[in-house]
């Protein structure tokens, strides 16, 4: 059997122009993107989308930055480590 061409889904964070969030927010879709959360307010969206399709992301007319989400884990209140 072959390895598959297409690479795992990662959570990405995306900033796009404001004034333009609906018509960039359809081309990320058309580019891969399965839209989670949307924030037209600030620009911003998150989904899930083929890691090797994020340059296809990077490309769409009017996408600021794309980010891949991290979890970020703190110590509980009580560890010495605070």
């Amino acid at each position: 059997m072959s390895e598959s061409s297409q690479s795992e889904p990662v959570q990405v964070i995306i900033a796009v122009a404001p004034d333009r969030f609906a018509g960039v927010v359809e081309a990320l879709r058309r580019a891969g993107l399965t839209v989670e959360r949307e924030q037209p307010t600030i620009g911003t969206l998150s989904g899930t989308v083929a890691e090797d399709r994020i340059p296809s992301l990077v490309a769409v007319d009017g996408v600021n930055a794309v980010d891949r989400e991290r979890t970020i884990r703190l110590p509980p209140p009580d560890s010495p480590n605070q």
